[in-house]
């Protein structure tokens, strides 16, 4: 997590640095720092063919989708319940979302992945489903929480096994990256059981309605 973290802490300031200096240092003090604070962190080898760009391409592009759609239900849980005593608890675990989001952006600009047409869509759901859940208070957001946790951890598994099986020690830094997210991911589901998200009235149809449209925005975001 710390790569990945120390990469976006830096990428704010990089552009406000980058510019100071092109305007007042020498250029090859200039192009030092550049390469310093400008180059993000690679994590995929260059494609070996079209399948192998084809399939990095809907991986990446899933992924960045369920981070964006993992930030707009924090942001919609925050709308409702920002001000409450469960805010920080929610707000530290948006937090984390945004790091991940952010890597995902990266990535995706770095090898010029196209994100999926569905992003407008998963913006106003993601919100929705968020704000809604929180209106059942702590325990509804909490439960929204541990079905789309449990989603995510579960597909970056299945990728993480599909890596595995291809080629492990050409995708170690993927990997690498994947692991760290999955194991954010099934943190934010622990935390939410310990808040008693179990306690909700309607737990097991919350959750499995939730996983479903989980499930549903997956595939979609893999080919659209």
């Amino acid at each position: 997590m710390q790569r990945a973290t120390d990469c976006v802490a830096n990428r704010g300031f990089a552009r406000v640095l980058c510019s100071i200096n092109a305007r007042n240092v020498p250029a090859v003090f200039n192009r030092v720092n550049s390469s310093m604070l400008c180059r993000q962190y690679t994590v995929l080898p260059p494609p070996r063919d079209k399948e192998e760009k084809a399939m990095l391409d809907s991986m990446l592009r899933v992924d960045h989708a369920g981070e964006y759609g993992a930030n707009c239900i924090y942001a919609g849980q925050m709308a409702v319940l920002g001000r409450t005593q469960s805010g920080p608890l929610i707000q530290n675990m948006w937090d984390q979302e945004k790091i991940h989001l952010q890597k995902f952006n990266e990535i995706l600009g770095e090898n010029r992945v196209r994100p999926t047409m569905m992003l407008p869509l998963w913006n106003v759901a993601g919100f929705l489903l968020g704000a809604s859940t929180a209106l059942l208070g702590k325990e509804g957001a909490m439960a929204c929480t541990v079905a789309v946790e449990e989603s995510i951890s579960e597909h970056y598994n299945s990728q993480i096994r599909a890596l595995m099986e291809v080629d492990p020690d050409r995708y170690t830094e993927l990997l690498q990256l994947i692991k760290e997210f999955r194991d954010d991911e099934m943190e934010h589901h622990d935390t939410g059981l310990e808040h008693d998200a179990e306690s909700v009235p309607g737990y097991m149809i919350w959750k499995t309605l939730i996983q479903a449209g989980c499930k549903a925005a997956i595939y979609i975001s893999q080919r659209i």
